[in-house]
C-alpha cells in the first residue's frame, strides 16, 4: 500500500479527525478500548525481522480474531465513520491517533503525534502480544523483541490506570483502579497497596513489584505523577512509531543536533574559503606567467 503524502491537507485532516475522536470517545466512554486498539496494532512489532507494528493490519479478520484481540472489533468499527469522513488518513495513523486522544481525554499526558504511517494487511503470527497470565521473563521477551526497555515496560503498564478486564475477552474481570476512566498514577499506588477487593492485579502487574529492575520505577511513579506522565508519553510515542522509519519518510527526517549542525556549517564555510583561496592563488600565478610571456615577446 502507498505511503501517505503528509502535506498540509493531510495534516488538516489529522487535526479534524482528532477533534472527531475527542467528541466520540467522550460520548461513548470508550477511551480504554481505543487505547487497547492502538497498543495491540503496534505491539506486534519485531525489531529483528522488522515485521508487524503500527500499520493498521489489526483491521484484518486474520488478526483481530487472535485471542489477545478479543473485543477489539468493536473499536475497529468505532473508527470506521471517522475513516469514511477522512478517507485520506491511513488506518495506521487513525488507530494510533485514537490511542493518543484516549489518553488525553481521560486526563493523561499530551503525547507527541507524528502522522505518516503506511497501511498494511500483512498479519503477524499469533502470540506476539503479552499474555497476562505470565511473569517478568515473558513480558521482557515481548517488549525487548520490540526494542523497548524496562522503563518502557513499567511506564506503559501504567496505562492500565484506565480500563477494566472483561471475563469474556481476557478471562479476567474488573478494573485496576477505583476510577477506570481517569488517567493518573493510581495503578502504581494500588500495586503498592496490595490486592483490594474488586480490583485487578494480574501476574504481569505483580511482577513489576517483584522484579528488582522494575520495582524502582513503580515506587517513583506512585509518588511522582509528573515523572510517570513524562515517561509514559515518551514510551507511548516510541510504541506508536515502532518500525515506521523503515516504511514512512515522515519518520526518517531526524535532524542532527544543533552542535552537529553548527559543526557541519563551520566545515562547509571553511571548505568554501579554502577553495576560494586556492582559486585566487591560481589566478595570480597565471596572471604573472602571462605578463612575463607578454614582455618577453615585446623585446
Amino acid at each position: 500500500m502507498p505511503v501517505p503524502v503528509v502535506d498540509n491537507a493531510y495534516l488538516k485532516a489529522i487535526e479534524s479527525a482528532r477533534r472527531d475522536l475527542r467528541a466520540f470517545i467522550a460520548e461513548k466512554n470508550c477511551a480504554p478500548l481505543m487505547l487497547r486498539l492502538a497498543w495491540h496494532d503496534a505491539g506486534t512489532y519485531d525489531a529483528v525481522s522488522k515485521t508487524g507494528g503500527p500499520n493498521g493490519s489489526i483491521r484484518s479478520e486474520r488478526e483481530y480474531t487472535h485471542a489477545a484481540n478479543n473485543g477489539l472489533k468493536i473499536a475497529i468499527d468505532f473508527c470506521e465513520p471517522i475513516k469514511e469522513k477522512h478517507p485520506t488518513i491511513t488506518y495506521a495513523d487513525l488507530y494510533q491517533l485514537a490511542g493518543v486522544v484516549a489518553v488525553e481525554v481521560t486526563g493523561g499526558p499530551t503525547i507527541d503525534f507524528v502522522p505518516g504511517r503506511k497501511d498494511s494487511v500483512a498479519t503477524t503470527p499469533e502470540g506476539r502480544l503479552p499474555d497476562a497470565h505470565l511473569g517478568a521473563k515473558h513480558i521482557r521477551d515481548v517488549f525487548f523483541r520490540m526494542g523497548l526497555s524496562d522503563k518502557d515496560i513499567v511506564a506503559l503498564s501504567g496505562g492500565h490506570t484506565i480500563g477494566r478486564g472483561h471475563k469474556e475477552r481476557s478471562g479476567f474481570e474488573g478494573p485496576w483502579t477505583p476510577q477506570p476512566l481517569k488517567f493518573d498514577n493510581s495503578y502504581f499506588k494500588e500495586l503498592l497497596r496490595g490486592e483490594s477487593e474488586g480490583l485487578l492485579q494480574l501476574p504481569t502487574d505483580k511482577c513489576l513489584l517483584e522484579d528488582p529492575s522494575f520495582r524502582p520505577y513503580v515506587d517513583l511513579y506512585a509518588k511522582d505523577e509528573d515523572a510517570f506522565f513524562k515517561d509514559y508519553a515518551e514510551s507511548h510515542k516510541k510504541l506508536s512509531e515502532l518500525g515506521c522509519k523503515h516504511t514512512s519518510p515522515a519518520f526518517g527526517n531526524a535532524k542532527a543536533s544543533p552542535a552537529v549542525d553548527s559543526h557541519a556549517s563551520t566545515a562547509t564555510v571553511l571548505a568554501h574559503s579554502a577553495f576560494g583561496l586556492a582559486v585566487s592563488a591560481i589566478v595570480v600565478v597565471l596572471s604573472y606567467a602571462y605578463e612575463v610571456r607578454r614582455k618577453t615577446a615585446l623585446k
